[in-house]
């Protein structure tokens, strides 16, 4: 099978998710099948590959795409600056993450500390008076 095939029709690849030929994606944005593969030797793109070893973009791929698309059509940045904001956006989303389960990891110790919270009793102090317990 051609590598680059128009069809819009979704593929599955071995992973069984669905995607795009890179024909199909070309079509769509307007872009020349060859810079595609020239993004995936830069490194902005890693679309999955059939058994067959056809490229298949799968909805992440064409999102990252389209970030890339925005960030050189209307935000002038040229690639090395796309690889740039691709990387943080990459870091940032990782760090969302860890405080995601951070925050998942207090809320669970608040819940268990909740059932487990003892009664202290209040003790009225004079001025100038020394309690000991």
């Amino acid at each position: 099978p051609a590598d680059t095939g128009g069809e819009e029709i979704p593929m599955r690849r071995a992973s069984g998710r669905s995607g795009f030929r890179i024909g199909a994606i070309s079509e769509r944005y307007g872009i020349h099948p060859q810079t595609l593969r020239m993004y995936e030797r830069e490194g902005l793109l890693r679309p999955s590959r059939t058994e067959g070893n056809t490229r298949v973009y799968d909805p992440e791929t064409v999102d990252r795409l389209e970030i890339i698309l925005t960030l050189t059509r209307h935000l002038g940045v040229n690639l090395a600056g796309v690889e740039v904001i691709l990387h943080m956006k990459e870091r940032m989303e990782k760090m969302q993450g860890e405080v995601q389960q951070v925050l998942t990891a207090l809320r669970q110790e608040a819940e268990s500390r909740r059932g487990s919270v003892r009664s202290l009793a209040l003790t009225r102090v004079e001025r100038g008076t020394l309690v000991r317990r």
